[in-house]
């Protein structure tokens, strides 16, 4: 068992992130017409409005939040709030955010898998990574209660927040996670899974949504009429001369 968990929190995060770099740069250099969401807007737009704003807004602020919140040094958002503080907001905050991708989510989910026309069409890949991802999001939500448990004392999320930012620095510790409750690893393994399967699904999309951000940079286009080279005293030639 310590070997195994060794290397699920020491290796196996290394292994998820080359696949995802090396994985999404192998597919657009290959398969770029693969490079799609493969929206099933055409097919039936019910639902869609509601399921997708909620899940996309629900699954960016929880990104970010996980993002800056657990890579965040302690001494430089201790400037500001307390750990305690940290933990409350990023319970309540979390919680709301991941309620709605939730319920997105799971309305997304359910017209892919009972319209007729839309499972017909939808490969196993995109009913399987939307099932990964309910299951990912209903255990980030089993895990408020303990974590609102522990706001006098947040040294949980102190202790996932050493461990995530030591990968980054390529200073892992299994140790830090050895005897926290089982959701949190749960929660973590899963996610790094997602980092390992996001090459060969249709999430790498996501690329691309990170990609228009540059046509906030980049130098206005310029366009230009194309003039006839016509002499100004000589019409057009005439239809059927």
């Amino acid at each position: 068992m310590n070997t195994l968990h060794n290397f699920a929190f020491n290796v196996y995060p290394y292994l998820c992130l080359a696949v995802f770099f090396m994985g999404s740069l192998a597919r657009f250099d290959r398969d770029q017409y693969t490079w799609k969401s493969d929206s099933s807007q055409l097919l039936r737009k019910g639902q869609l409005r509601w399921g997708s704003n909620l899940f996309h807004g629900g699954i960016l602020f929880l990104f970010f939040g996980h993002l800056f919140g657990q890579l965040t040094p302690h001494w430089l958002y201790e400037l500001f709030v307390t750990a305690p503080q940290k933990q409350l907001l990023a319970v309540v905050a979390g919680g709301v955010a991941g309620l709605l991708c939730f319920i997105g989510l799971s309305l997304l989910l359910h017209r892919r898998l009972f319209d007729d026309r839309i499972r017909l069409t939808s490969h196993r890949t995109d009913i399987a990574i939307l099932l990964i991802l309910w299951v990912q999001l209903a255990i980030g939500l089993s895990t408020l209660p303990s974590s609102l448990h522990h706001v006098s004392e947040p040294t949980t999320m102190l202790r996932l927040a050493e461990y995530l930012q030591g990968i980054v620095l390529m200073q892992p510790n299994a140790a830090l996670v050895a005897g926290i409750e089982w959701h949190f690893q749960a929660h973590m393994l899963l996610g790094m899974t997602i980092f390992l399967l996001f090459p060969f699904s249709r999430l790498v999309h996501v690329w691309s949504g990170f990609g228009t951000l540059a046509y906030l940079v980049r130098p206005y286009q310029m366009v230009r009429a194309r003039r006839l080279n016509v002499p100004v005293n000589q019409g057009l030639p005439r239809r059927g001369s």
